[in-house]
């Protein structure tokens, strides 16, 4: 039987210990890790408005403070993930938690638009360090079923954050504390990281180290120049009026992803991805849907953002605040999806993706034809697509891992979070340039429509995906 056909639970009965004295801290900090990052790469949504106004830059500066950090998040993490298979995983979680503390820190010192980006990816490339290591540790602690029942915790710490750090950044920025302003949302990170660093020390596995293995750098560098080539003429197209270099960028950016997963197809060893993930349908189906599902809420999570503050001159805190309906759908939708997977399965997904698409349509045929809207217009649609995100993204990563062997999940969990940081910069390039590239000619609820309706296509997708999952996240399946 190969690792690719052993059970999860085998895998974890003949090498994790049954109880781990520490493991709950463990879960802790791993969570925290998770949570730091998820601050920071949603929370300039809110706060970028004013970070431009402070120190300037151009239109598309908005979607690169943000696109900025997942990209060198995304490019760097899958090489993460392998690194820490080969370093040990204890050891890179330090030092990325350490770097990630650091460059928040110096994100809240940055003198100019430029250094605050150039912070944000380094703080991203730290990112990329830390966080793929999380799931290979907590399977170094946890027997199969204390496993599942933490990841399941895992869903509302990936998605919640989402929304909670656009209102946590509004109140921040619109306290302006000591005079820092936006500068504040960056330092939030700090304690915790610092808090969270002291008990990893104390508490994280040694775990193995494996120096026979090695880096794929050719695949690095194949998968690094692809997704550059992706993002870059997403974001910087539409200012620059989409030259035809644009274009050929983004068809070289398909051919070297196309090369890169043939590279890894056909690498015996020291494969950046596990060759068998590549393999097992269940997996890849799930990494598809969480491709679309991410890439929509991210970009729509900003294009809120934007709609309020840029086109119906909210404050920061007053933008951040008309969220709130979607924290508490969200918070519904996660314990809906929780009390009724069991019965429904992989169903229960579909009936999320349902209610984000009622959702957006609520919101969409809210503003249409309207001069300006009020949040409470907005209630109804922003709280169906929170309680719709919520099922399903509560869900998700179970059905994703549950198919995943102990020996896989440093790829897999690497993979998993690269395509949630890509998908969301994604999202944003693309649902930020449809919105720009309408706002100033238009009303801004015409550009905020424009945008909605288009959130709609990714949404269909990982809808119809989704039907290539196990029917039940356990369910055992060849691949």
């Amino acid at each position: 039987m190969t690792a690719l056909d052993a059970s999860p639970t085998d895998a974890t009965t003949a090498s994790t210990p049954a109880r781990h004295p520490l493991r709950w801290i463990v879960f802790a900090v791993v969570f925290a890790a998770n949570i730091m990052d998820l601050l920071d790469a949603t929370i300039v949504n809110i706060a970028s408005p004013a970070i431009h106004r402070d120190l300037g830059g151009g239109a598309n500066t908005v979607q690169w403070l943000s696109a900025g950090y997942t990209l060198a998040f995304a490019v760097l993490l899958i090489a993460g993930a392998r690194l820490g298979d080969i370093l040990g995983r204890r050891p890179l979680f330090l030092v990325g938690s350490a770097g990630f503390t650091i460059f928040s820190a110096a994100c809240a010192v940055a003198p100019d638009i430029g250094t605050l980006i150039a912070f944000r990816a380094l703080q991203g490339a730290f990112g990329a360090l830390m966080i793929p290591q999380g799931f290979g540790l907590m399977r170094e602690v946890f027997d199969d079923t204390e496993f599942d029942r933490a990841t399941g915790l895992f869903g509302p710490a990936m998605g919640l954050p989402m929304i909670a750090a656009p209102i946590l950044a509004g109140v921040l920025v619109d306290a302006d504390l000591w005079g820092t302003g936006w500068r504040l949302v960056f330092l939030i990170n700090v304690p915790v990281g610092l808090v969270s660093f002291v008990l990893a020390v104390r508490a994280l596995p040694r775990g193995a180290s494996h120096s026979g293995l090695k880096l794929d750098l050719t695949g690095v560098w194949l998968i690094g120049l692809a997704l550059v080539a992706i993002i870059y003429p997403l974001i910087q197209g539409q200012p620059d009026g989409w030259p035809a270099w644009t274009f050929v960028l983004l068809g070289a950016g398909l051919a070297l992803l196309l090369a890169f997963l043939r590279w890894e197809q056909r690498r015996r060893t020291d494969a950046l991805i596990e060759p068998s993930l590549l393999r097992n349908r269940h997996y890849l189906s799930g990494i598809a849907v969480a491709l679309a599902l991410f890439g929509a809420f991210g970009g729509l999570l900003l294009c809120v953002s934007l709609f309020g503050q840029l086109g119906e001159g909210w404050t920061p805190v007053h933008a951040g605040l008309t969220l709130l309906p979607m924290v508490l759908g969200m918070m519904a939708g996660m314990i809906g999806g929780t009390v009724v997977v069991a019965r429904l399965g992989r169903h229960v997904l579909h009936l999320g993706l349902v209610v984000i698409a009622a959702g957006a349509v609520v919101l969409a045929l809210t503003v249409t034809g309207a001069s300006t809207v009020s949040s409470w217009d907005l209630v109804p649609g922003l709280f169906l697509v929170g309680a719709g995100a919520g099922a399903s993204i509560s869900q998700l990563f179970q059905f994703i891992l549950s198919s995943v062997a102990l020996p896989e999940v440093g790829s897999a969990s690497g993979v998993l979070e690269a395509t949630q940081q890509l998908s969301t910069a994604l999202g944003v390039a693309v649902l930020g340039t449809i919105f720009f590239s309408d706002f100033g000619r238009h009303l801004a609820t015409h550009s905020f429509a424009m945008t909605v309706w288009a959130c709609l296509v990714p949404i269909a997708l990982a809808f119809a995906l989704v039907f290539r999952l196990p029917m039940h996240a356990r369910e055992d399946a060849a691949h």
